[in-house]
């Protein structure tokens, strides 16, 4: 008796697992066809031992739309080319509303009259948030939304920063550039020649999208005139005021990447009455090249140099960035520069 009963028990349990595999069997060939078939929009979804057939381009429009809103602005553009009814939704309002900060109306509010219109399509005003920086704070720093992820970006302008000197003609001027140039503000910083490089920028925490790696970057234009920045780096930092010390590196200003190794002539100052001599300085070793430590172009035509990141947690604080050159004694000049700008880091 007790024999039979275990014969039954292993019968049962043998036909369990045969059933088991040919539903798991089942499944995998469904999903396969549809891969082979290229059927978008549609496919198999198991749940245990049960596989409902689902054509995602069935569901409502409205639904389609939650979906492709809890991506990211580059899906959504993608998604707008599987079909009729995926690109209808993914160029909704309901899409492209979900990825504008909800702060844009307070941050719009201290624009000027030239910002986009918030009554325009949501797509349409994304994207000229993205390519298209509107003045806040009366001028003073411009507002941008990164077109990949849909966070906030800031560039604090050249008035608004702490430039040692920048208020003295002798060694700094302000000056206006034509629209060509692609500058954002009214004004930028011209260094005439300095021994003392010092510069200076801090922007409140509250400002930026929680929970976000951020870079900063200087942005600025060397003149045909531009000395000093060859050979001697300068040291760069970010990190919040009252915080831990922050990670300190060293970069170079040279737009020509300073990769010149020979013996050369710069003007230099020296003395009380700031006397004009020139100096040869020499460069015996050459050193290792990273590309890390020299300036990239922008699209815009400017330059910008890579001062340190920072991961935005959210909440009180401000941030400080710095861009000093006060060990070398050198003079150097010819840098113009727009402003310091902070922007989510972009993934690789």
């Amino acid at each position: 008796m007790l024999t039979q009963t275990h014969e039954g028990r292993t019968r049962t349990r043998t036909r369990r697992r045969t059933r088991h595999h040919a539903v798991k069997q089942s499944s995998k060939k469904t999903m396969r066809n549809y891969e082979e078939d290229g059927r978008g929009g549609g496919g198999g979804i198991t749940c245990g031992a049960a596989t409902v057939e689902l054509d995602l381009q069935a569901l409502p429009e409205g639904c389609i739309a939650n979906v492709i809103s809890l991506t990211t602005p580059p899906d959504a553009c993608r998604l707008s080319s599987v079909s009729r009814s995926f690109r209808s939704a993914a160029e909704s309002d309901a899409v492209w509303s979900r990825f504008l900060p909800p702060e844009i109306p307070t941050i719009l509010s201290h624009s000027g009259p030239h910002a986009p219109n918030c009554r325009s399509k949501s797509k349409e005003f994304y994207l000229a948030l993205c390519d298209n920086p509107v003045l806040i704070d009366e001028g003073k720093m411009s507002f941008s939304l990164d077109k990949w992820s849909g966070k906030k970006c800031y560039m604090v302008s050249a008035r608004d920063l702490v430039i040692v000197w920048a208020d003295t003609p002798n060694y700094w001027k302000w000056i206006s550039l034509p629209e060509s140039s692609k500058n954002r503000f009214e004004e930028v910083a011209e260094l005439v020649g300095v021994c003392w490089l010092e510069i200076r920028g801090k922007i409140d925490t509250r400002l930026l999208s929680p929970s976000t790696v951020y870079k900063a970057y200087l942005v600025f234009k060397s003149t045909a005139a531009a000395y000093g920045f060859e050979h001697q780096p300068a040291e760069v930092s970010v990190g919040l005021v009252g915080g831990a010390e922050p990670t300190k590196q060293t970069v170079f200003l040279d737009a020509d990447r300073g990769r010149t190794q020979s013996y050369q002539i710069v003007p230099r100052r020296v003395g009380i009455f700031h006397r004009s001599r020139i100096l040869g300085l020499q460069v015996s070793q050459p050193r290792e090249i990273n590309d890390n430590q020299y300036p990239k172009d922008r699209a815009d035509g400017w330059l910008e140099i890579e001062l340190g990141e920072f991961f935005c947690e959210g909440g009180d604080g401000e941030l400080e960035m710095t861009c000093l050159e006060t060990r070398g004694g050198q003079w150097k000049g010819g840098l113009i520069v727009q402003g310091i700008e902070v922007r989510p880091k972009r993934k690789s």
